[in-house]
C-alpha cells in the first residue's frame, strides 16, 4: 500500500502548527497505524528531517498513550480500539489520511501529535483514592461485595485514561473519564468513606482544568476503547448532588 498522510506539525506549544503531507509506501495491511508512523519517521530521519513526535508505550491497547485523531475520529475509524491496535487493512491503497493531536483546551499540544494530558492525572490525584489501614492485606472474602457492584466497579476500572472521550466531545468535556473514576471506587465498600468528598473534589478539579460541561451527546462512548457506558456520567451527577445535599462542600 501507498498512502498520503497529512500530519499536524508543531515545533512546540507556543509555535504555530500546520498540516504537512507525506507520502509513505511499502505498507503492509497487517501493520498497525503506529508502525506506519515508524516507517515515516525512518524515512524522515534518513532524509535529515525532524521525525514526527507521537505518544506510544505498550502498543497492546492497554496503556492509552497512543492518542491521535485520524480523519476526524479519535483513535481512527475502527470502533472500540486504540491507535496502536488500528491496522492498515481498514484503509485503502492511495488513501489520503489526516492525522491530528487530541483537540481540547485542557490538552495543550507539546509537539506535533503529543499533547499534555496531565490534567487527567490531577483529577485522579484530587480524590481518586481510599483510606485504608496499613499492614498485611485483608483476607479476600472479609469484605463481601455484591456481584452487581463488583461488575459495575470492574467496568469503570477498565478506563485507560487515554482522553479519547475529551477529543471526541464537541464541548471538550472529560465527563466520561470523570464518571469512570468516581464510579469505580464509589461502587465498592472500601470507597464509601470518601464517596462524598471524592465526587465533589474530582468534579471541581475537572472544571478547574478547563474541561467543558457534558450535554449527553454521546460522542465520548462512541470512541471509548474500554466501552465505558454513558450512564457513569449520570452517576457522577447523582453522587455530587447527594454530597451537596448532605452539606459536603470543598
Amino acid at each position: 500500500m501507498r498512502l498520503t498522510l497529512n500530519i499536524w506539525r508543531q515545533a512546540h506549544s507556543e509555535a504555530t502548527g500546520r498540516m504537512v503531507p507525506y507520502r509513505v509506501g511499502d505498507i503492509s495491511p497487517e501493520m498497525s497505524f503506529l508502525e506506519v508512523l515508524d516507517v515515516l519517521n525512518e524515512q524522515l530521519t534518513a532524509e535529515g528531517e525532524d521525525p514526527v513526535a507521537f505518544d506510544h508505550d505498550c502498543r497492546e491497547g492497554i496503556c492509552g498513550m497512543c492518542g491521535v485523531v485520524i480523519d476526524g475520529i479519535a483513535h481512527g475509524p475502527e470502533s472500540l480500539t486504540t491507535t496502536c491496535q488500528l491496522h492498515m487493512r481498514h484503509f485503502e491503497n492511495e488513501q489520503e489520511i489526516d492525522v491530528e493531536p487530541w483537540r481540547a483546551g485542557a490538552f495543550p499540544v507539546l509537539k506535533d501529535l503529543v499533547v499534555d494530558r496531565s490534567a487527567l492525572d490531577r483529577i485522579v490525584a484530587s480524590g481518586g483514592f481510599i483510606t485504608a489501614q496499613t499492614g498485611a492485606a485483608p483476607e479476600a472474602n472479609s469484605t463481601p461485595v455484591a456481584r452487581e457492584d463488583a461488575d459495575r466497579a470492574f467496568d469503570a476500572a477498565a478506563c485507560i485514561s487515554c482522553g479519547a472521550c475529551v477529543a471526541a466531545c464537541p464541548n471538550g468535556s472529560a465527563s466520561l473519564f470523570l464518571g469512570a473514576k468516581i464510579t469505580h471506587l464509589g461502587s465498592l465498600p472500601q470507597g464509601q468513606p470518601e464517596r462524598d468528598s471524592r465526587a465533589v473534589a474530582m468534579s471541581e478539579q475537572h472544571d478547574a482544568e478547563g474541561f467543558g460541561g457534558c450535554t449527553q451527546i454521546g460522542e465520548c462512548t462512541a470512541v471509548c476503547p474500554a466501552g465505558i457506558p454513558l450512564d457513569m456520567i449520570s452517576q457522577t451527577s447523582s453522587d455530587v448532588l447527594g454530597a451537596l445535599s448532605r452539606g459536603h462542600f470543598s
